[in-house]
């Protein structure tokens, strides 16, 4: 009983309902090494009960939480002894007095009322007690809602790697993403592009190459030189002699490279690409910047501060000794350490170097962003939040404090996949985020946010809570832990409002009750995919939504990275490809039979609506048809899957594999297969086709009915 006390004081689950009726209980050796990550120990009866009074102590001792957040017209809820004083340090600002909490001589919207009247920012409150005990709290006042774009719009979704153009050199690029933005937004009349996580990989080695999954980075905080465009560094073209030379020959290598991928039918290959750019940039960057280019270096230094510095030195470090850093000599696992401290100075240039590239591919994602609005996009570009980082990363070294060692988050059983999921990614210590005044998260959040119209957040429910797996157990014996919700959303309504950001959620798949509706007040549009979307409430069988039944908080799409393509779907070709794998979990028979019944369903409420007046048998026309349909729906934004514009039928990744299926590594291609270059996509007819029936989508205020 004090075990189970003590795991709800610290939001640890000791029980979970994997279905409606349905409750399991969370293993003890679980719930005791999930405590001992927090810094508890729960491991005997003693210390139990040790472990309850020092946290009743600390609660009867403490003047102010460890975080105060916020909302406007919200008193927070502080339990202040009488005659305590409250005093606010505005961000930037000196200290404002705001008079005595509980003395009864106020009036009813005393002090802590006052607070509410405050602008959004992240603050400080200082308590003084009559007794003479002190403190002071990161006191985060949040948007009550996050901001929404005033019309509705349409755009595409794209794994950026899979964008190349006569340009590139092997895998898409900024320079990629900038004319997909500029075309698409003055030819397509398109609001935004939404493209995968640009986070900074781990990289690879001889031994093992890079994880080109872009959902395991190594840090969240910078995104990953590999897609600079060479030639658009302003330093490339004052190349000079050998240096022009040998250039020019790395040009030529990645064109040979390129058209390996579109004309030979070879996978995209990151590393080969990086070794391509990487002596590139250090030939360029012996180019000197003018003054004005090393005046705009300086600032973006001292903006990103100590954040960037650690991300360059892990960078450097990890090419010396590799990018396992608990594996490092001389106390460098450590990024406070004496030992780091002279790596910092014997390493200064190295340093700089990955510094320049953060700058580099900073400036790059500015420009793309600038032509997406030059090209009349209302949002942009979308950018992704990954939901967690590799263990072996940069973040996860620089900021071990808030981190749970020796846990990984997942997801647990349900009735898709008995045996739960490990993602390996390492998740945050809600208490060390509380204490920092969720600092490294709003950085982070800062940092994505800096040239995007909008953020798509993987896995939204983890914002509320996440499943922890503790290390060398199956993810059957992990147990959910929960973080303060009000404060996440908060610092993350903050700083959408300072960067004018929409925010999306991926919210598919398990999510709590209460979630949905929550993120809906706050202004978090949902993600609705057209196959999910079927009324589970009444009696037999799940019947697809009707358009006017579907949210209209959302961005809808037919599919996703980690779906089938719609005419894969449509042709039941991605049964065949997971039964060629070993991924069916019944008889290929029954498979294609339960799979043929479910695209009927919705083929034939197409055909009801009079979405589908080419007929039956039209694999073009059924997509057309259900992009027809999103149209149809409320949902303030609606997105089109790149290469379903085109027939392609190969998903960018397919769950459950890791070297059976080329996950991350295909280019766009048609519906025979063939790669697609960006000019190629432009000029395809069948692209054009689908996009004048999407484009009737004209920007209209959102909520607006569809005609």
């Amino acid at each position: 009983m004090g075990r189970a006390r003590l795991a709800e004081l610290h939001g640890v689950a000791t029980s979970y309902d994997p279905a409606p009726g349905r409750t399991v209980q969370v293993p003890e050796d679980t719930v005791v090494a999930v405590l001992a990550a927090l810094g508890v120990d729960a491991s005997t009866p003693r210390s139990v009960r040790e472990a309850l009074d020092r946290h009743d102590a600390r609660r009867r001792d403490l003047l102010l939480p460890p975080c105060v957040v916020l909302r406007p017209g919200k008193a927070p809820r502080l339990s202040l002894p009488e005659g305590t004083a409250l005093r606010v340090r505005p961000e930037g600002g000196a200290p404002h007095p705001w008079g005595r909490a509980a003395d009864g001589s106020l009036p009813a919207d005393g002090p802590l009322t006052a607070l509410t009247a405050l602008p959004p920012g992240a603050h400080t409150l200082l308590a003084e007690a009559p007794d003479g005990r002190r403190a002071t709290a990161p006191l985060i006042v949040a948007p009550d809602r996050m901001p929404l774009s005033p019309v509705r719009s349409h755009g595409f979704l794209v794994q950026l790697y899979s964008l190349l153009s006569a340009r590139s050199w092997g895998m898409g690029d900024l320079g990629d993403l900038a004319d997909l933005a500029a075309w698409s937004g003055r030819a397509l009349g398109a609001g935004f592009v939404q493209i995968n996580p640009l986070h900074a990989a781990v990289p690879g080695t001889p031994a093992a190459p890079t994880d080109p999954s872009p959902y395991r980075p190594s840090s969240r905080r910078f995104p990953d030189p590999v897609h600079l465009r060479i030639e658009d560094v302003p330093e490339y073209a004052h190349l000079r002699g050998r240096a022009r030379e040998r250039a020019d020959q790395l040009l030529e290598a990645a064109a040979a490279l390129r058209d390996s991928v579109l004309r030979e039918g070879a996978l995209i290959d990151r590393d080969a690409v990086w070794a391509l750019k990487r002596e590139a940039l250090e030939l360029v960057r012996t180019v000197p910047l003018s003054p004005g280019r090393r005046a705009a270096y300086c600032d973006f230094l001292a903006e990103r501060g100590q954040a960037l510095e650690d991300h360059a030195l892990w960078c450097a470090l990890a090419e010396t000794h590799g990018p396992e850093w608990r594996a490092w000599p001389d106390g460098l696992a450590d990024p406070r350490s004496a030992g780091t401290a002279r790596a910092r100075a014997e390493h200064l240039d190295r340093t700089d170097f990955h510094c320049w590239l953060a700058w580099l591919t900073d400036t790059q994602l500015a420009a793309a962003q600038r032509a997406a609005r030059e090209a009349g996009m209302g949002i942009g570009l979308v950018h992704d939040l990954a939901v967690g980082v590799h263990p072996s990363g940069a973040d996860a070294w620089a900021l071990q404090d808030v981190f749970a060692s020796g846990m990984s988050i997942g997801a647990p059983p349900d009735a898709f996949n008995s045996r739960g999921q490990d993602w390996g990614l390492p998740p945050w210590r809600p208490d060390a985020l509380a204490a920092t005044g969720y600092a490294p998260y709003r950085d982070l959040l800062r940092g994505l946010l800096r040239h995007a119209g909008a953020l798509r957040i993987d896995h939204v429910m983890g914002l509320f809570r996440l499943w922890w797996v503790p290390e060398g157990r199956e993810p059957t014996e992990g147990c959910y832990v929960r973080y303060d919700a009000e404060a996440m959303l908060g610092a993350l309504a903050l700083e959408a409002h300072r960067a004018g950001a929409v925010v999306i959620g991926e919210d598919l798949g398990t999510v709590e009750p209460g979630v949905r509706e929550e993120l809906e007040r706050r202004g978090v549009l949902g993600t609705s995919v057209m196959w999910f979307e079927r009324n589970y409430d009444g009696a037999g069988a799940a019947r697809p939504l009707a358009p006017e039944e579907w949210r209209a908080d959302c961005l809808a799409t037919v599919t996703t990275h980690d779906l089938p393509s719609t005419a894969a779907r449509l042709t039941g070709d991605h049964v065949e490809l997971r039964h060629r794998l070993g991924l069916l979990s019944r008889p290929l028979a029954e498979e294609r039979a339960a799979d043929a019944v479910e695209v009927a369903e919705w083929l034939g409420l197409l055909g009801r609506l009079g979405l589908l007046p080419e007929g039956p048998g039209d694999e073009e026309a059924a997509v057309k048809a259900v992009h027809r349909f999103l149209l149809r729906t409320p949902a303030k934004m609606v997105g089109v899957w790149l290469p379903d514009a085109v027939g392609d039928r190969r998903p960018q990744n397919l769950p459950g594999t890791w070297d059976q299926y080329p996950n991350w590594r295909l280019p766009i291609a048609d519906a025979e297969g063939r790669p697609m270059s960006l000019e190629e996509l432009v000029a395809s007819p069948r692209l054009r086709a689908l996009m004048d029936e999407v484009a009737l989508l004209a920007p209209r205020p959102s909520g607006e009915p569809a005609s």
